[in-house]
């Protein structure tokens, strides 16, 4: 199997995930909604995940919404929002490099009447480059502003926003604050009350959990948040999304959760230092290929600008799509996994001020948990041929 530096896209199971769930698959494999002991059984193992979770993100249990993953977390939260009866007005704001499962439910609402503010980032080049200009931010907050939506750590070039000076500028507004954190939760300290939201999106299959389940953070207490459900019909999560829930991916979750948090100091230092040597030695290596996004080890006061793990590369001269079939031994990602069969170039990489050949011409590397020194070598040697190979040919 190829070298797999696409951790963005999704993570391989830990198999610690694996075995806390298989006795929820064959052995205590009740509904959690019956009242016989197998229900009962299954929970008490989805409560007990879900304040394994709120104690992670500095949550309290009952905020803790499970859903499907990530995408259904954003619907639900921003077309929870809008569609809210007593909602404050009819505008949105987010921004241009958000996840497709943001921009999407916004631009369906904007084709109902809503008014939706996407903002501007920093450009390439910049040592801020993807970073929301807190100045404009602030300018685009209005009264009937309902919902602010930002994602907290860019799936494509890391960049991490100041989620908390964010925070207080819609805090001054009286504005609901929502943040996909699905890059961040198992990356970074993520604490809900330091950044500030309201509303928060992560999910289990991006930090070595199972695929298709995932949580929205709901803020119960100043302010209370209230949200229209999207899923009805059974009354579960509160009536805040109805559905059997997924017991063995729940605990899995949970698993993934506490385990990336044990280890995310040591870990966070670890894939840094992994990141550092790949840019370093590809832009050692090939004099024309330029850093995407922000610098790499610029900090805000509070934390890192990029995700430990991101890397994304331009080569200009180049096609992603054409490098990666030039070395299939390394699995990696020319955009975000659910936009692979656009043929557009990335609208992130756009949203910098690449023009569509530039944003076409990039790789962005994911690392993991398993991810080596000896891979990060060997990498950097396939990348190199490769480049040198794709050059040559479309020169």
């Amino acid at each position: 199997m190829p070298i797999y530096l696409d951790h963005h896209a999704t993570t391989p199971v830990d198999p610690r995930v694996v075995d806390a769930m298989l006795p929820y698959f064959t052995q205590k494999f009740g509904n959690p909604g019956s009242t016989h002991v197998y229900g009962e059984q299954a929970r008490e193992a989805v409560e007990a995940a879900r304040e394994t979770i709120a104690r992670a993100i500095g949550a309290k249990p009952s905020e803790i919404v499970f859903t499907s993953g990530a995408t259904e977390s954003n619907n639900l939260a921003i077309r929870g929002v809008a569609e809210r009866k007593r909602r404050r007005g009819d505008h949105l704001v987010s921004v241009k490099t958000e996840h497709p499962a943001v921009l999407d439910p916004l631009a369906q609402l904007a084709a109902r009447g809503y008014e939706v503010t996407l903002l501007d980032v920093e450009p390439h080049g910049s040592p801020l480059a993807g970073m929301v200009s807190e100045e404009h931010f602030a300018e685009s907050l209005r009264d009937e502003t309902c919902l602010v939506s930002v994602m907290l750590a860019n799936n494509e070039i890391g960049a991490v926003q100041p989620m908390a000076a964010i925070s207080d500028d819609c805090k001054q507004y009286g504005v609901l604050l929502h943040s996909d954190a699905t890059q961040a939760v198992g990356k970074l300290p993520v604490d809900v009350n330091e950044l500030g939201v309201d509303l928060m999106s992560f999910t289990a299959h991006k930090l070595h959990g199972p695929k298709g389940v995932g949580a929205l953070y709901m803020r119960r207490r100043d302010p209370v948040v209230r949200l229209q459900p999207q899923s009805i019909g059974g009354g579960q999560e509160q009536n805040r999304r109805s559905g059997t829930l997924n017991v063995p991916g729940i605990v899995g979750f949970a698993e993934a959760v506490r385990l990336a948090v044990e280890s995310l100091d040591t870990e966070m230092a670890r894939m840094a230092a992994l990141r550092n040597r790949l840019a370093s030695e590809l832009l050692g290596a090939l004099p024309g290929a330029q850093l995407v996004g922000p610098e790499l080890d610029a900090e805000y006061v509070d934390g890192p600008l990029r995700l430990p793990n991101n890397l994304n590369v331009m080569f200009p001269g180049t096609d992603g799509e054409a490098l990666m079939l030039a070395m299939p031994e390394l699995a990696v990602s020319s955009g975000a996994a659910c936009s692979s069969k656009s043929d557009e170039p990335s609208h992130v990489l756009q949203a910098l001020g690449l023009s569509p050949d530039e944003a076409r011409s990039c790789l962005r590397f994911g690392l993991g948990r398993y991810t080596t020194s000896d891979e990060i070598d060997h990498a950097v040697q396939l990348v190199t041929a490769a480049v040198s190979k794709v050059g040559s040919l479309m020169s």
